[in-house]
């Protein structure tokens, strides 16, 4: 498989998560540094790109804890305060969707975007849905998620009928999964365990591209226990349940 012939990641030694007693470390001395929370789907995403275009040695993972973060990261690094940022070229820039596109863009290794234009147009359609994907589902944990978030699933079961050439959203691995496999990875672990719900009973190709998924190494490094990504959403989502 092609997408896995392409993943140039190596085993890595994670870092420990910076306490808020850590020192920052050394803004624009020429270090790249992707600064993440090992918990959070959205550094998850640009973790799994640098991975997989081989990056590891070259851009460096500062993890944080969101629940009590270094006072120095909100005011010296990025002011929303939000992980992920990636700090390169003197500058810090911030926002999942654009940093996994900055990391395909702006260093070597194989694009992570299809040349043909038919689905670069598909591509930047499924992007642009993903917020609105994680919403839906999100919004369902009050509700019945079955019924709610149901069309959500189902959209991505129909995007992955419209090219056959792979079993992947654009046919081959690129930045859509990327984009979405993090979110995927915990709804259906979530859903399954607190409502009984299975994401993939019914779509076949649903079930089939987290298969694919999980078998690139670059991916399999950035995940976490799923018990605590479940636990994680019962205290964030359910807490009045």
């Amino acid at each position: 498989m092609a997408a896995i012939a392409l993943d140039k990641s190596v085993p890595e030694k994670l870092p420990p998560v910076l306490d808020p007693t850590a020192e920052q470390p050394p803004l624009f001395d020429g270090t790249i540094r992707l600064y993440v929370a090992y918990i959070c789907p959205y550094a998850q995403r640009v973790w799994i790109i640098r991975n997989y275009k081989g990056l590891q040695d070259k851009i460096k993972l500062i993890p944080l804890n969101l629940q009590s973060r270094p006072a120095w990261y909100g005011e010296k690094v990025y002011p929303p305060n939000k992980v992920p940022s990636l700090e390169h070229n003197g500058k810090i820039i911030g926002e999942s969707l654009d940093l996994i596109k900055y990391l395909d863009s702006n260093f070597e290794g194989q694009s992570l975007l299809p040349e043909d234009p038919a689905k670069r147009e598909f591509a930047e359609e499924l992007l642009a849905y993903s917020d609105t994907f994680n919403k839906i589902v999100f919004t369902s944990f009050k509700g019945d998620p079955t019924k709610e978030a149901g069309p959500a699933f189902d959209y991505l079961e129909n995007a992955l009928h419209k090219f056959d050439d792979g079993p992947f959203l654009l046919g081959q691995f690129s930045l859509v999964d990327i984009a979405y496999i993090p979110f995927v990875e915990r709804f259906h672990v979530f859903l399954l365990e607190v409502f009984k719900y299975d994401i993939i009973a019914g779509r076949p190709k649903l079930e089939a591209w987290i298969e694919e998924i999980n078998k690139i190494e670059a991916y399999k490094q950035t995940k976490i226990d799923p018990k605590e990504n479940v636990e994680a959403f019962k205290k964030r989502f359910l807490v009045n349940t």
